[in-house]
């Protein structure tokens, strides 16, 4: 019984060791990291007035303006992104100097209205 008894302290102690070894969760924590990193896209505007975006999932974007946040989803468009609530859409496209985010009002029968700021992305 005395040889069994070693190798059974020795067992346990090398799998209890194994249980409190540092987890390495870079990995997670980059994956995590990359789900919640907010990528701010600012514009200037012609009339001297700035946008900041930022597009928190794929089919939303969030327009701070004037310094009100204006919460969008994403609609249907002919070409670049549109995105829109009831009071205002931003479309936005890629131009050969960059890209452009046109700032319309929403019309309540669902066309977009006049330009409101048309902008450039800094």
């Amino acid at each position: 019984m005395k040889i069994f008894a070693p190798a059974i302290i020795i067992t346990t102690l090398m799998l209890s060791a194994c249980g409190n070894e540092p987890q390495d969760n870079s990995h997670t924590d980059v994956k995590n990291t990359a789900q919640t990193a907010v990528i701010v896209h600012n514009y200037q505007c012609e009339s001297g007035n700035t946008m900041a975006v930022t597009y928190p999932s794929t089919d939303t974007a969030t327009v701070d303006y004037l310094g009100t946040e204006y919460e969008m989803k994403i609609a249907v468009s002919a070409s670049g992104a549109r995105y829109m609530n009831d009071k205002y859409e931003f479309w936005t496209k890629a131009s050969g100097t960059g890209s452009e985010g046109t700032l319309f009002s929403h019309m309540q029968d669902g066309s977009t209205g006049d330009a409101i700021e048309t902008c450039t992305a800094l």
